[in-house]
């Protein structure tokens, strides 16, 4: 399926889009195209699902290396590395913008159109320093939506350990 690279977006204007987003929940559909964010397109790029065109260079393939870099260049490549871990887990894993978070994540059978959401995933590598205030207002803000924070931590080895964190009243 070819897919058109637009920007910060990549679109998918084949008809078979409409299936891709309503089977396996990918992007926003949006009058007649599927919307996909970098991350969302290099993982289907990988999968070879889809071949993304170059609109800005008379429609030429771009090479998987190519998507990959602008994942980096937009300072992604750690949130990519946990999106692609939890997709091929077999997750839904759509934007937490709104809950502070890199994902909202479905838990498995789970999809957008049939309930709410069960973790809000944070993403943050070894070497980052969370401090105690802003790791608590995560966890606050989770609980405050009914959520569970899972806690993504990414080592320099791209090897991500999972934290699920609770608020308990004592």
């Amino acid at each position: 399926m070819d897919a058109e690279l637009r920007g910060e977006l990549v679109i998918i204007k084949d008809q078979k889009a409409a299936a891709l987003h309503e089977k396996s929940h990918y992007g926003k559909f949006n009058q007649d195209e599927l919307q996909l964010s970098p991350m969302e397109a290099l993982y289907l790029q990988e999968k070879g699902k889809i071949e993304i065109l170059d609109r800005e260079k008379n429609g030429t393939p771009l090479s998987s290396d190519v998507m990959w870099e602008i994942v980096q260049n937009k300072g992604l490549l750690y949130k990519y590395i946990v999106f692609r871990d939890l997709r091929n887990r077999g997750y839904i894993v759509k934007t937490g913008f709104k809950y502070g978070s890199e994902f909202r994540l479905y838990e498995r059978g789970k999809s957008p159109g049939d309930g709410h959401s069960d973790f809000v995933v944070k993403v943050v590598n070894e070497e980052q320093n969370i401090s105690i205030s802003n790791f608590s207002s995560y966890v606050r803000v989770a609980h405050g939506v009914k959520k569970k924070l899972l806690l993504a931590v990414v080592d320099d080895e791209q090897d991500i350990t999972y934290y699920n964190v609770e608020w308990t009243r004592p």
